[in-house]
């Protein structure tokens, strides 16, 4: 699976509060298809959820892919509990409600 089809950005809204307080429901992202770094927020898929994307934070390589996890460790399913995840892009900034970059 090719989360952003051809093209090297994607807009994306976040759904649920696993990354609250970075990103909450109904935030509009932008995903830049980019090799990812320990601390980036970004898009990624699991072999257990086919077809999910999931927006979290990188935390380190794991095997062949990363562990993830979202910022609100009450309210995430992530790689703690569906292994390691596939990267497919870096979310750089937020366009709405409030436009900022994404740290």
């Amino acid at each position: 699976m090719n989360a952003l089809g051809w093209w090297p950005v994607r807009r994306v809204r976040v759904r649920g509060v696993s990354m609250a307080p970075t990103l909450t429901e109904g935030d509009d992202v932008v995903a830049v298809r980019r090799r990812p770094v320990v601390g980036d927020v970004v898009l990624v898929t699991w072999d257990a959820r086919p077809g999910q994307l999931s927006v979290k934070r990188a935390v380190r390589v794991n095997g062949g892919g990363w562990h993830v996890e979202g910022d609100n460790p009450g309210w995430s399913t992530d790689s703690r509990e569906l292994g390691p995840a596939r990267v497919h892009a870096v979310i750089r900034w937020r366009l709405r409600p409030r436009p900022r970059r994404i740290r």
